[in-house]
């Protein structure tokens, strides 16, 4: 039997109950299987033991989590710790030292989740965001120069290197052909005369490898009405670290909220762990309520699940979600219901 060792840092906030409940539910599809089994690990890293200890996470956090096959994240961030150090010192440090260099999020208004666009419908919105994920404008490149004197200077490099761009686009066109999908590029050149001629350049010279694989290019701002206006036009998206965070929100509003929204860190040679993660955020002012939705963090499941090559069990966890969702008897405060974050949970255990 194939066994998966899974490392669970539930972090901060909501992050350790709407983990508890991914879990359940990716014990239940290897339960129902046969075939696999997952072993978990949790450990106690984030902003409260930020507080006790003065990092986020043990010196050798990485050595450790080396050991695992993937990463379950729940959330990072708390009032008393600054968003960058919480931010940098778990989350990104991950990130890059596991070359997790793609960023996949599913943009999908599945069934019986509410659209506030009008006049749209489910299948118009049906996107995956591919956004690079270890350099960019979150490369930590810069300086803070005179600090705290009135000719203070700081200058944030974005770094974009030939390897880092060609890459995340091949990973995206490789995508596109495979599900038989339009590929999108969004960037932002007529203004970033450098960093974003550099990205139109190479997704235009990869693109030459991909006649089969259909192609467009979108300036950011206007790709942002777009989503809005005209969401179908999206079907696999390929953008930079900055801009694929803001949109892939911005996705997140326009398929049902944040408590849908889901990502996977991808490792695609497996040299290292990847990890999966819900993207809401540890929403502080629900914690310890039982009312935080635990959808997102059951669909990084089902992503976790189609990493590990069992596609079929991911979208079976999906319909789940679905599932629930259509019969809107149980549902948490932020979709309309009064159900507790345990009763989703169990509803979706139900459903699957």
């Amino acid at each position: 039997m194939e066994t998966y060792k899974i490392a669970v840092i539930p972090g901060d906030g909501v992050g350790p109950e709407v983990l508890t409940e991914g879990m359940k539910v990716l014990k239940k599809a290897a339960e129902l299987d046969g075939g696999f089994r997952f072993d978990d690990t949790w450990f106690p890293w984030g902003c409260k033991y930020y507080l006790e200890h003065g990092r986020m996470m043990d010196e050798n956090g990485i050595e450790i989590l080396k050991q695992y096959d993937a990463i379950y994240l729940g959330a990072v961030g708390y009032p008393g710790v600054p968003d960058h150090i919480s931010l940098w010192d778990l989350l990104l440090t991950i990130r890059k030292s596991f070359d997790q260099y793609i960023n996949l999020r599913p943009v999908v208004l599945l069934e019986g989740a509410e659209c506030p666009l009008k006049n749209v419908k489910r299948e118009d919105v049906n996107m995956t965001f591919v956004r690079e994920n270890s350099e960019g404008e979150y490369a930590g490149s810069g300086s803070w120069l005179y600090k705290g004197k009135p000719n203070e200077v700081v200058i944030q490099d974005g770094v974009f290197s030939r390897v880092g761009c060609e890459r995340v686009i091949r990973y995206a066109f490789e995508l596109a052909r495979k599900e038989k999908k339009s590929l999108t590029s969004i960037s932002k050149g007529n203004a970033l005369n450098y960093s974003m001629v550099f990205w139109d350049q190479i997704f235009k010279e990869v693109s030459q490898e991909y006649p089969d694989v259909e192609t467009h290019s979108y300036l950011v701002d206007a790709a942002s009405m777009f989503m809005v206006k005209d969401p179908k036009r999206f079907e696999i998206v390929v953008t930079s670290n900055l801009f694929g965070d803001i949109l892939t929100d911005l996705g997140a509003a326009i398929a049902g909220g944040m408590g849908l929204a889901a990502g996977a860190n991808l490792n695609p040679e497996r040299k290292y762990p990847s990890m999966f993660e819900p993207i809401h955020g540890s929403a502080p002012d629900i914690a310890g309520k039982g009312i935080a939705n635990p959808m997102a963090s059951v669909w990084a499941v089902s992503q976790m699940l189609d990493f590990f090559g069992h596609e079929d069990w991911g979208k079976r966890v999906l319909n789940a979600i679905e599932a629930v969702l259509t019969e809107k008897k149980t549902l948490t405060p932020d979709m309309g219901g009064r159900a507790s974050t345990k009763e989703v949970g169990e509803a979706i255990l139900g459903k699957l």
